[in-house]
């Protein structure tokens, strides 16, 4: 492949921009070499400014669903950015938005847009200490909630990628009252309870972590915490700005019919703007000013492009059986990666739920069980990077784009056709063929 105008236009960012890029696993610091600058997609691929075309199994980290530039999403933000982009004030589509997201999840009685799944998170938490009267949280080791100074203790996504333990310019005192327990473990979220008797606020969990990888919550792991907090009077936090639309209709929740305190949404819900959106129980969203004491707002807050894709999207999702086949394409994709890497003898943890999936490459230090990466920590010590980097390399020549990131999820959407799949393992087929 030529890349003689990513390298050119790598080296002028570098000149005016961090690491020539403007969120950090862009760089391709996990995979090394130079990262793609994209110039247009279309439907499940991407084509970058060298001309080079890839099957896209990243879609923008998520939100994509419906594939780039789907003719419908592109007419509703067209027609709204025809009528002003912003506004500051209350507009009839953050009604529309919200009354559809509000009808779809048993556990929202109200929501209130913001701009990223950063701010979604960060006004969960104080919204749970303004509740609860209480400051301490718990969060999970390598789950990543945004980029809120109370939420960048063992983190994931490009903290794990960049193998940074901690984040410099966050005060101590910021962290002070988070408490960082080991995904899965609920004998340790437990013990914590026990010894923080009356001071914790809530818990905030990624149902299924999609930032140290892609890691299923054990059996007992959900519930478990939902008991928790109630016997505690903590408040329950559901991330799924990620898994929103994603991992199951609506949400991760219905899947495990867990019924969290609030819930954080995201990426699928703005259609590929940037719009998020938090919400719970009536009386903890009551605590929100104006009704209440606890202030948060934002000028882009529901803004008119991102509500218009955000309906046009949901709308079309709603299509029967539109859902159902996303999921078993990818359940097909991780069938055939497995069935690739038992051919090639190469051992890997591959799995999915709805349109998510993950992989790891395990080095030789991983127990032979079947499911051996069950957290964070035990990411970080199977994991086998450096075969992920030559995969990812591989793969990119090939013209299939996956995270510059061992430590990150995939997807798929409904533009990804049953061809692009077969296409896709025979090109896992050939790379696998390097690989061993």
């Amino acid at each position: 492949m030529k890349t003689t105008q990513s390298e050119n236009l790598y080296q002028r960012a570098q000149c005016v921009t961090p690491g020539g890029v403007n969120s950090p696993v862009r760089a391709f610091k996990g995979v090394g070499g130079t990262p793609r600058f994209i110039a247009r997609g279309e439907g499940a691929y991407v084509f970058d400014v060298d001309n080079n075309q890839y099957l896209d199994y990243v879609l923008s980290w998520g939100p994509l669903i419906l594939g780039h530039a789907h003719p419908a999403v592109i007419a509703a933000i067209y027609e709204a950015a025809s009528l002003g982009t912003s506004f500051g004030a209350p507009t009839e589509r953050e009604v529309q938005l919200a009354t559809s997201i509000v009808n779809l999840f048993p556990s929202i009685d109200m929501m209130r847009f913001v701009s990223s799944g950063t701010e979604a998170t960060m006004s969960a938490i104080r919204l749970a200490r303004a509740f609860t009267g209480r400051e301490k949280i718990i969060k999970f080791s390598g789950g990543f909630h945004g980029h809120a100074d109370m939420l960048l203790a063992e983190a994931g996504s490009g903290m794990a990628t960049l193998s940074l333990p901690s984040c410099a310019g966050v005060p101590i005192a910021a962290t002070a009252d988070t408490i960082i327990v080991p995904y899965n473990d609920l004998e340790a979220t437990t013990q914590v309870f026990e010894k923080n008797i009356g001071k914790i606020a809530g818990i905030i969990v990624e149902p299924i972590a999609g930032n140290m990888g892609f890691v299923l919550p054990s059996a007992d792991f959900l519930p478990g915490l939902s008991v928790l907090c109630k016997q505690h009077g903590a408040l329950f936090i559901f991330d799924e700005v990620m898994t929103g639309f994603r991992a199951a209709w609506p949400g991760t929740q219905t899947h495990y019919n867990i019924i969290p305190d609030i819930t954080c949404l995201g990426k699928v819900i703005g259609g590929g703007l940037p719009i998020a959106a938090y919400g719970g129980r009536q009386e903890i969203m009551e605590k929100v000013a104006p009704l209440g004491a606890m202030y948060q707002s934002g000028t882009l807050s529901g803004n008119p492009l991102g509500t218009a894709a955000g309906i046009a999207t949901l709308k079309i999702l709603e299509t029967p059986a539109l859902f159902a086949e996303i999921t078993q394409k990818t359940s097909r994709l991780i069938e055939g990666i497995q069935h690739v890497a038992q051919v090639h003898r190469i051992r890997i943890q591959a799995s999915s739920m709805g349109s998510m999936f993950g992989f790891y490459f395990l080095n030789g230090e991983t127990p032979e069980l079947e499911n051996p990466i069950t957290n964070y920590e035990e990411a970080k010590k199977y994991v086998h990077s450096k075969r992920y980097a030559q995969f990812f390399h591989e793969m990119l020549n090939r013209g299939y784009y996956f995270a510059p990131s061992a430590f990150e999820a995939g997807f798929l959407s409904s533009a990804h056709s049953d061809t692009d799949i077969e296409n896709t393992l025979t090109a896992f087929h050939e790379t696998f063929k390097v690989l061993g």
